[in-house]
């Protein structure tokens, strides 16, 4: 093991100095480094191969399990105690630090300005028939970028996406555009959000319901309610935001498009579709609504 660990790192620090560190010779290491690789080692090799990849792939975001979900899912024969082990032995480490947790506070309950209609009930057989909302911001060196998008609950997929520099009832009116035109709900969706300023005003109520889609909102004070965006932004925050520093807003805008369209929504293993993409899922239950990204906000 100690050897192996020589060798994997041998581009970064000299040879001599990790032999004395972990106690052994060079004369020994260089004897097993060019003793011809066991068949077993061969397969650990090709199998970090496939592991890199995937970790690359991911942007850094899986962990052992996950990464081990994956391969399964595109037929590599591997245990789940092997890919961690690999990953370990040789540094590989999701970038991920914060997992998401819903805080709940004690607020006084307010009658909500809709009935609450999903009621934690986070299952739904067909696309297009509950979207969650919400909104975020993320930091800039110019200032706050904010972000209101709609997920729709059965496949998890972003549907309707909106940014801006204001926080003002245009930016959730332009994600419920975006999602609408592209996926044409049926009458009878449900549109289910927290009891914000930006849902609860009149223009963008009627907006909603003159669809023929009906309204939904969390008791207040309830996040749980709402736990599938509020699981979004926290992914979203952990894997992009939280590792970089934006200079400006234009700079934020282009990352988080690229993420929810190119990575989130097409590529990204999601657990509660057995370790599909939102837009796999669509696929493979042939109930998938032809769409194609837009630069919105």
């Amino acid at each position: 093991m100690k050897y192996a660990f020589i060798r994997a790192h041998a581009r970064r620090f000299k040879v001599g100095r990790m032999c004395a560190v972990l106690g052994v010779s060079r004369s020994g290491y260089y004897e097993w480094r060019d003793r011809p690789l066991s068949r077993r080692a061969r397969a650990n090799l090709h199998l970090l191969q496939t592991i890199r990849r995937v970790h690359a792939e991911a942007r850094e975001a899986y962990g052992a399990y996950k990464t081990w979900r994956v391969l399964r899912a595109r037929g590599v024969a591997c245990g789940r105690h092997r890919v961690a082990r690999l990953r370990r032995d040789h540094g590989i480490e999701a970038k991920r630090q914060r997992r998401f947790r819903v805080i709940a506070r004690q607020h006084y309950t307010a009658i909500p300005m809709a009935p609450n209609l999903v009621a934690q009930r986070f299952s739904v057989e067909r696309p297009n028939r509950v979207w969650m909302g919400d909104s975020t911001f993320i930091s800039t060196r110019v200032g706050w970028l904010f972000l209101a998008v709609l997920i729709d609950l059965y496949s998890r997929k972003v549907v309707g996406w909106a940014m801006g520099a204001q926080h003002s009832q245009e930016l959730a009116a332009t994600a419920w555009r975006m999602a609408a035109e592209q996926r044409r709900p049926p009458p009878g969706l449900i549109h289910h959000t927290d009891q914000g300023a930006l849902y609860r005003a009149s223009e963008y109520r009627s907006g909603v319901e003159s669809s023929g889609a009906r309204l939904s909102m969390s008791a207040k004070g309830n996040p749980y309610d709402n736990a599938v965006v509020e699981s979004f932004f926290s992914t979203l925050k952990n894997e992009m935001v939280h590792h970089r520093t934006f200079d400006t807003r234009e700079q934020a805008r282009a990352a988080i498009f690229e993420y929810i369209e190119v990575f989130y929504n097409r590529q990204r293993a999601h657990a509660a579709l057995d370790y599909r993409s939102p837009v796999e899922h669509e696929l493979e239950n042939h109930d998938t609504v032809s769409t194609r990204p837009e630069n919105r906000g």
